[in-house]
């Protein structure tokens, strides 16, 4: 039998505990670097997180630490801290010690000021580390409970992520490798703000198929998208595409759409930091650079900074320009 590996999953919130207790059940020894010492302690002495994960067994192999002392022993990093401080995050650790190693970007997010994709932020600060995607549909909760989930896993070297890959496979939680970087990294972080747009349908109480509506022309959209940032089309018929997309944006597990749903029904906007919100004005300023026709994310950008209630942004993706459904088109005037 090989020897366990080791791993360290920087951050201590819930899909961070997740992933290092899914690791310790594939046999890893995994190494969860938290902020807060009660999570520390927790993770150390009672097996739970419950700041995070109430309620939550997790894996006793997980130790819990405060600061990436070791980790340049590590056989993985895996990065699960939010997207908007992931940088923040790889600077702490510094670039010495993740030279050469697989660094799993488990965060589903573009960073805002600079529109760049998780691995793009790594590749700025830690260039010679090796970057790799996970996404796919999956909340924390049910991945830590053991329920079955699958995800996407991509590298540049296909051979390279399926080892890597089979080091993070359990019972329960199964990474597909894949090469499409890029397309993966987008979709995780569209999702999200897709999510918030068909949350806030949600929230006013237009019905089941206008979010039906809005979920099909939000994958027609990240379609769009992805193929003219650079990403492969067939990737979004998988599980970092389609799967995800469907998840997120039909269910208030979802953080990105119930924040959505809570903005639009008028109630306490919950969750200032999920991704999707600051996810859209990246989106956004990506789709005007590469002239890509992005109403929804447009729309979610006002809603989120209050320019629209989405009554008003309903009404105006509803009286866009008729076209052909998968195509460019206009139709024509009946009887020309």
């Amino acid at each position: 039998m090989s020897e366990p590996a080791d791993i360290f999953v920087v951050g201590g919130g819930a899909w961070g505990t997740a992933l290092a207790h899914v690791a310790a059940i594939a046999n890893a020894r995994p190494r969860l670097v938290a902020r807060q010492g009660s999570v520390v302690e927790a993770i150390n002495e009672s097996h739970t997180n419950p700041e995070y994960l109430p309620d939550i067994a997790i894996h006793p192999r997980v130790r819990a630490q405060i600061g990436a002392e070791g980790i340049e022993t590590a056989d993985i990093v895996i990065m699960a801290v939010p997207a908007q401080h992931t940088r923040e995050a790889l600077t702490a650790i510094g670039p010495e010690r993740l030279a050469g190693k697989p660094v799993v970007l488990a965060a589903k997010g573009l960073e805002r000021d600079t529109q760049l994709r998780q691995s793009q932020v790594l590749a700025q600060v830690a260039a010679e580390a090796i970057p790799l995607a996970l996404s796919g549909p999956s909340f924390a909760a049910e991945v830590a409970r053991s329920r079955p989930t699958a995800v996407s896993l991509a590298g540049a070297d296909v051979t390279h992520t399926e080892k890597v890959a089979a080091l993070l496979a359990g019972p329960t939680f199964r990474p597909y490798a894949g090469a499409d970087l890029v397309g993966v990294e987008l979709a995780g972080a569209l999702k999200n703000v897709f999510a918030i747009a068909c949350g806030a349908v949600d929230g006013a109480g237009l019905g089941l198929s206008a979010r039906a509506a809005v979920l099909a022309r939000a994958f027609a959209e990240l379609r769009r998208l992805v193929s003219a940032l650079g990403g492969a089309p067939a990737t979004l018929t998988g599980l970092a595409g389609l799967g995800d997309l469907v998840l997120s944006c039909t269910t208030r597990q979802s953080r990105n759409f119930e924040f959505g749903r809570r903005l639009a029904a008028g109630e306490p906007a919950a969750h200032a930091l999920v991704e999707g919100r600051h996810t859209a004005p990246a989106a956004l300023s990506l789709a005007v650079g590469a002239a890509v026709d992005a109403p929804i994310t447009a729309a979610v950008n006002a809603l989120i900074s209050g320019q629209a209630e989405i009554g008003e942004l309903v009404a105006a993706l509803m009286t866009r320009p008729l076209k052909r459904e998968n195509d460019t088109q206009r139709v024509p005037p009946e009887g020309k």
